[in-house]
């Protein structure tokens, strides 16, 4: 892969590792809340990891009103930076817990 498009709100931004992009996206992007329960979490890939790791498939299709093809594409990015990033030490860089309710209450 030649660089790492943000696909928050088709923002577009591009940079050349998956830690740069997910660094912009939880400090450049406004926080997301689960549609399932309501925990707040960093949008893009930390959303996607909670959703995907946190509730079942039936729950993100109901909740996001999503297909088989949303689940694909989400499962993919997924994966992709999973496969090339150590996701603890990031998150411990970018001082996010291991599933953080960021902002829930303020």
């Amino acid at each position: 892969m030649s660089g790492w498009e943000c696909a928050v709100a088709a923002c577009g931004s591009t940079f050349g590792r998956a830690e740069e992009l997910v660094a912009h996206q939880v400090n450049e992007h406004e926080r997301h809340e689960c549609r399932v329960c309501g925990t707040v979490v960093p949008e893009g890939f930390f959303a996607i990891q909670h959703v995907f790791d946190t509730h079942s498939r039936a729950q993100y299709v109901r909740a996001y009103d999503a297909d088989a093809d949303d689940i694909r594409v989400r499962e993919e990015v997924k994966h992709e930076i999973s496969d090339v990033i150590d996701i603890a030490s990031l998150r411990e860089q970018l001082g996010i817990g291991v599933d953080e309710p960021t902002d829930a209450d303020e």
